[in-house]
């Protein structure tokens, strides 16, 4: 089943006084429930750009992209946002924590936003994430009081406590050592796979994105799909293995 499916994508950006930008160039993409592909590419890429579009925070420049069989353009702003809200998490490389809070109460945010069941039970709910995550014992935590691991896994935890059905990780391991990367991306994967959401992970590390079952190269605004022995290759000229 379909979740999300682009056809002749483009993004495009009116320059004062010189050419138009052209960042994404016909992008055709299908996104399965419970799929955890990657998407690797160098930084101007146009990665942020795709994650934007992928999140339903951006509207392409001309092609078509549905989210659960509904086109982008029938659905109002608020409509929009209310589905990114409800069935999209997403994963920074900046972790993007709350100051001042702890990690229950960074985890319980988006479930104000929630209605009916999910906001009553906001705070068992979030209880049961960092659970989830192995931080059961840190709730009353504040970010500063956290390592880089466990502040990634609290924003692990807020981006799944809703229950969305696609996961957007942009450079999830970017701010860690290599160590903790590869388990805070099997804890991703797992947890994704536990629930059946679908992941993307968004990266310019080849190593990351190999972790995926489908792979995607960016390069200059063009989508192509490769198979892992050409992402570890470039992971080996890279000099990253």
């Amino acid at each position: 089943m379909s979740l999300l499916r682009l056809r002749g994508v483009t993004r495009t950006v009116e320059l004062p006084d010189a050419e138009p930008l052209h960042i994404l160039r016909g992008i055709d993409l299908e996104v399965e429930v419970g799929d955890h592909l990657s998407v690797v590419g160098r930084s101007g890429s146009g990665k942020s750009t795709l994650l934007n579009l992928l999140g339903l925070l951006d509207v392409p420049t001309s092609g078509s992209l549905e989210f659960d069989g509904v086109p982008l353009d029938k659905l109002s702003v608020a409509e929009r946002d209310r589905r990114r809200g409800a069935d999209i998490g997403f994963i920074f490389q900046q972790f993007n924590l709350l100051g001042g809070r702890t990690a229950l109460e960074n985890v319980m945010t988006p479930l104000l936003y929630a209605s009916g069941k999910q906001f009553w039970r906001r705070e068992r709910l979030a209880a049961e994430m960092l659970d989830r995550v192995g931080l059961s014992g840190r709730l009353a935590s504040m970010p500063e009081q956290l390592s880089g691991g466990e502040q990634q896994r609290v924003a692990i935890a807020r981006a799944l406590v809703r229950g969305p059905r696609l996961i957007l990780a942009d450079e999830p391991t970017g701010a860690l050592d290599v160590d903790t990367g590869a388990s805070v991306m099997k804890l991703l994967d797992d947890v994704a796979e536990a629930s059946g959401a679908a992941l993307i992970t968004i990266t310019h590390d080849p190593n990351v994105a190999a972790l995926a079952r489908r792979h995607y190269r960016l390069d200059r605004g063009v989508l192509t799909e490769v198979d892992v022995s050409r992402v570890l290759t470039l992971a080996q000229q890279a000099g990253s293995l």
